[in-house]
């Protein structure tokens, strides 16, 4: 196994999905669930990413062009799905809609495209592609794990954050984290817009 080349996507993937930038949205968004739902969540999040990254790692490319679509429209698609979440958060309706499954909240927006967003998944398709002979997908596999090993960590000791924050520093929290949302979303779709204009112009 290429231990470089193993290094390079493990921390490539960490610096792109941020575990740590990730807890106070994590926190807010599974706020009214019990202790052991919230772990459950963290679970199937980091699942869920980890099988979307993996689905693209393999045949990503081949997904893409089969369904017409380039990159940039889907990193615009994610960047509108998380103004959703921050406006929800922001506003306090996803206090209103708490008692929503767990699943809900783990497979959209934590799984997706949080944690397995358009950054990790490009990453990953670049790695891939970069990839020569069976040592090299074994050293970008095991960064893959290793990496979703991290995230789970993270999340799953987030309720260290909850018992010193109480309800009113949660509720701060809330709000901040939909900033955090609010400001990712915009930089995904102002990417994506400035993708699609090079394009343009490149075609011209």
């Amino acid at each position: 196994m290429d231990l470089k080349l193993f290094g390079e996507a493990f921390v490539t993937l960490l610096v792109i999905i941020d575990p740590p930038g990730m807890v106070p949205i994590f926190v807010a968004l599974t706020r009214s669930l019990p202790v052991r739902e919230r772990l459950r969540a963290a679970w199937q999040a980091v699942a869920l990413a980890f099988g979307v990254i993996v689905i693209f790692a393999v045949g990503g490319q081949t997904i893409l062009d089969y369904l017409h679509v380039d990159l940039p429209a889907l990193q615009a698609a994610g960047g509108l799905l998380l103004i959703l979440v921050a406006l929800e958060l922001l506003t306090g309706k996803a206090d209103e809609s708490g008692q929503q499954a767990t699943s809900n909240v783990a497979l959209v927006p934590l799984g997706t495209p949080l944690l397995a967003g358009p950054g990790a998944i490009v990453a990953t398709m670049l790695f891939v592609q970069r990839a020569d002979g069976g040592a090299d997908y074994m050293a970008i596999g095991a960064a893959i794990v290793a990496a979703m090993i991290a995230v789970w960590l993270v999340l799953r000791y987030s309720n260290l954050l909850v018992r010193v924050l109480r309800p009113g520093g949660i509720e701060v929290l809330t709000r901040i984290a939909g900033l955090l949302l609010a400001a990712i979303a915009v930089q995904l779709m102002a990417d994506a817009i400035a993708a699609f204009v090079t394009e343009y112009q490149a075609g011209r």
